[in-house]
């Protein structure tokens, strides 16, 4: 170990010592956790950080797992609005937004695709219109995970009809619990409801709340979708994953609760590998599958096996270089999308794979099914990797313009004005002489 890492575990240990106890409440703990910078060390020392790199996260990550110390609050707030706000807003909003992520006090959720824009998203046709101090906003967005527990939204809106596509969107962070919005859960076919359709009807948000200027909404919600795509927490701790919001009712519980809450959840599941982002280990996953239903003598199946470990490996070893560039303070680039990508690709060889090693008994759930029916779940839940913050499509065409240096399909809706366009992805028909 560097000198450099024993003053930063020193420096951690020292902060767990005389501040972590089982007694506080969440509020209390994420409080204390915000001022001491450690449960967000790749932010900026002026908001609520340490200023430190990927390294300097991961070490932190360590302490706090071997110690079982609750982390910081995770959700889409801490993980993309924030970083978000400190690369494109101003000191102003980053001075109101950033206290109440860094403390767990709210949560955000990300208002971006609408039925007529998913993949294309800059043709959203949701308006933003200037009225005086506010605008007002109409439109619909859809897939919206959170937006039923979170306090605010990030929200692409077009607030220029006149101006091509990617350059007459407004990048706002809205107040969720106003009379103009209505949130609607949606029925998956695995039999939840974790996203919903989102109604905007003169619905308002101050002016203040622009990030940027109107028009340069498209370049925050390329950065927002890459530090979804990389997936990039930057947080510690065990049992992070839970969000920080008032309407979550996490803040008034007794850590040492949470924790046992935790812990138990890990036992239940301990056994399921997570349908949604599959790793390398887990009862789940192909590779302790085939060893459990002795399918580790066929070459085939055990083939794939490896390439499953494989692409898995490479997903985990890319993540890490963008969070290395995250923490270096570059703006996330094309190695977002590899890394989605090779998650998309792992996902759909275990949604095979557990078939072919299960047969029959894959097509059963519930708990008397082979490992709990987690197979059967795993193969509903796949095709959303592929979907969700961003499609494959998209990726492959990231990769191909800004890595290979390939040329864009040609498309002068880049150019035309909006209100020109059909439905914000589609040239006008201009007649046979056009």
């Amino acid at each position: 170990m560097s000198e450099g890492s024993h003053a930063v575990r020193a420096e951690v240990e020292s902060f767990l010592d005389d501040q972590w106890s089982l007694e506080l409440t969440v509020r209390e703990w994420w409080q204390r956790l915000a001022q001491s910078g450690w449960g967000f060390p790749t932010w900026p020392v002026e908001w609520f950080g340490r200023g430190g790199d990927a390294d300097v996260l991961t070490l932190a990550s360590r302490i706090f797992h071997e110690r079982g110390v609750l982390g910081a609050p995770g959700g889409l707030g801490q993980t993309m609005g924030g970083p978000v706000v400190m690369q494109h807003g101003n000191e102003e909003q980053c001075r109101r937004f950033l206290p109440g992520l860094a403390a767990g006090t709210e949560g955000w959720c990300q208002f971006f695709s609408e039925p007529g824009a998913g993949s294309d998203l800059a043709g959203a046709q949701t308006r933003a219109v200037r009225d005086g101090d506010e605008w007002i906003v109409n439109g619909q967005k859809v897939w919206t995970s959170g937006a039923l527990s979170t306090e605010r939204g990030m929200l692409l809106a077009r607030t220029d009809l006149d101006a091509p596509k990617h350059k007459g969107l407004g990048y706002f962070i809205i107040e969720v619990d106003q009379p103009g919005i209505e949130i609607r859960p949606l029925k998956q076919m695995t039999g939840q409801s974790h996203f919903n359709e989102v109604f905007f009807t003169d619905a308002r948000v101050a002016d203040a709340n622009l990030i940027g200027r109107p028009g340069d909404g498209w370049a925050a919600a390329t950065t927002t979708l890459a530090y979804e795509r990389g997936n990039r927490a930057g947080t510690v701790g065990v049992a992070a994953g839970a969000g920080g919001s008032r309407r979550g009712g996490l803040l008034d519980r007794v850590v040492g609760d949470v924790i046992e809450e935790a812990r138990a959840l890990r036992a239940r599941t301990s056994e399921s590998a997570d349908a949604r982002n599959p790793g390398i280990v887990g009862r789940t996953s192909p590779v302790s599958l085939v060893a459990e239903f002795e399918r580790d003598d066929d070459p085939i199946v055990r083939q794939r096996v490896s390439q499953y470990y494989s692409l898995i490996r490479l997903s985990e070893m890319n993540r890490e270089r963008s969070r290395a560039e995250a923490a270096a303070g570059r703006s996330p680039g094309p190695a977002s999308s590899t890394t989605k990508l090779f998650r998309s690709v792992a996902t759909r060889l275990n949604r095979d794979l557990g078939p072919q090693i299960l047969g029959a008994h894959a097509m059963l759930v519930g708990p008397e099914a082979a490992v709990g029916g987690a197979v059967a779940a795993s193969t509903v839940q796949a095709p959303s990797t592929s979907i969700a913050g961003g499609t494959d499509e998209v990726q492959r065409n990231i990769i191909g313009e800004r890595v290979l240096g390939l040329p864009r399909e040609p498309d002068d809706s880049r150019t035309l004005p909006f209100r020109e366009l059909k439905v914000g992805t589609q040239r006008p028909d201009r007649g046979a002489g056009s």
